[in-house]
């Protein structure tokens, strides 16, 4: 369907949807939402996960899915491509998708095409602006179905789309949509380096607060010396590579004998059979507790919980890293110390000594020699979790990026479209 002139809302496209590792963008949405924006939710892939957080119940926007697989749904994508060889932006579909296939001969890369020409066929005529999480494969599908149906497009890129994704095509990519942000100033000077500076905005994700209860005023004050009341350490995020497990389980296991600790992990993902395995060899199984996934109020129950949060970020093999994770400030959320990695965008929030402790990413033996002082010294991490809370409150609330995508939204759904300003 074409957009109309009176078209006033804005389809949000993601790989997945819901999923309880992308919390950011489900509050977005809401967040939108109570702005008075008027949403629908289009998705690649069907959930793979039955728990849900309580952000995902208040959505209101319709959620449309996608075919996963081609085969699956033949009809409904025949049905899209008869459609879209009748359009006027047919022949430059093509051709863009033949430039893209030539470089990377995937069936990926078909998949999205075809994904295309149903999401473009089956776009209502009342929206009229498409925005796109991640510049990978959601964006392919998002540019094509734009380039059938003559929308306009703008995207948000996170970090493993914006490391992963072949350099010519982010510049494809971003030439042709209005505008996009990131959420890392790394990230945001790499797409800008292969754009304009005045294309690509940084914009924090930061945190609602409002969905997180007040930290603990008595927070217990352990210190490893007990071993009926070890020290409490706890993680969260999906087993893969960049967020360097393997280290942490190494790190545990040469803590020294004479401080009693326990770990807990929360997060899927596909390392999760080697790290309990490795864990096992290391002679630490008693010790730690994978809870694979759960939803936020349950996250947010462990955080309070514990004494430490730790995250050992690093790049992976294939380039695809962190930005800024948003389980580190859930963590600050709650007065909890934190010990993570001085890379990717971790440090533009916590800072080395002053809101946690930073060790190199890769190093186990200073995420254990980290983890083995703070576990011992409940004062210090006292001052460091409450600093880390401070400095969630003032320089990373969601207000300042939800205000500037809420108002860059209302100018294209609005009579007189204007470009986006700096911000």
């Amino acid at each position: 369907m074409l957009p109309s002139k009176d078209a006033r809302r804005i389809a949000i496209v993601v790989k997945g949807y819901p999923r309880l590792s992308e919390t950011f963008i489900a509050q977005e949405i809401l967040a939108l939402e109570e702005r008075g924006l008027d949403c629908e939710i289009w998705s690649l892939r069907h959930p793979t996960e039955r728990a849900v957080h309580p952000m995902h119940k208040k959505i209101k926007a319709r959620t449309t899915y996608l075919p996963e697989y081609l085969y699956e749904e033949p009809l409904r994508v025949l049905k899209g491509a008869w459609w879209s060889l009748g359009r006027k932006g047919f022949g430059t579909t093509l051709t863009a998708f033949w430039r893209d296939l030539r470089r990377d001969f995937t069936a990926n890369r078909v998949r999205r095409l075809g994904q295309a020409f149903v999401m473009a066929r089956e776009l209502p005529a009342d929206v009229k602006h498409l925005h796109v999480h991640y510049l990978h494969t959601p964006a392919s599908v998002v540019r094509y179905a734009a380039l059938l149906t003559g929308r306009t497009w703008s995207f948000s890129a996170h970090a493993k789309d914006i490391w992963t994704t072949p350099d010519w095509e982010k510049r494809e990519k971003m030439q042709e949509a209005l505008w996009g942000v990131t959420c890392t100033i790394h990230g945001a000077e790499h797409l800008q380096s292969l754009s304009t500076p005045e294309r690509v905005t940084l914009a924090y994700h930061g945190l609602d607060l409002s969905r997180f209860p007040a930290p603990l005023e008595n927070r217990p004050m352990r210190d490893g010396a007990d071993p009926m009341d070890p020290v409490r350490i706890v993680s969260v995020g999906r087993a893969v590579a960049k967020k360097g497990y393997g280290d942490l389980i190494q790190a545990l296991a040469a803590l020294p004998s004479d401080l009693h600790w326990r770990f807990a992990h929360v997060g899927g993902g596909e390392l999760l059979s080697s790290l309990k395995k490795q864990a096992q060899q290391a002679g630490i199984a008693d010790k730690v507790a994978f809870l694979g996934s759960k939803a936020q109020p349950d996250i947010v129950a462990l955080l309070r919980e514990a004494d430490l949060f730790v995250l050992p970020s690093k790049k992976a093999a294939s380039g695809d890293r962190d930005g800024l994770p948003n389980v580190i400030m859930e963590a600050a959320s709650q007065e909890l110390a934190i010990i993570a990695t001085d890379f990717a965008g971790i440090p533009e929030f916590i800072r080395d000594e002053q809101e946690g402790k930073l060790v190199p990413p890769g190093d186990w033996e200073a995420v254990s020699n980290g983890l083995n002082l703070l576990a011992r010294d409940p004062e210090q991490r006292k001052a460091l979790g409450e600093a880390a809370y401070r400095r969630l409150r003032h320089d990373f609330s969601m207000e300042g990026g939800i205000d500037m995508l809420a108002t860059r939204f209302r100018a294209l759904v609005g009579e007189n479209p204007k470009q986006p300003e700096s911000v």
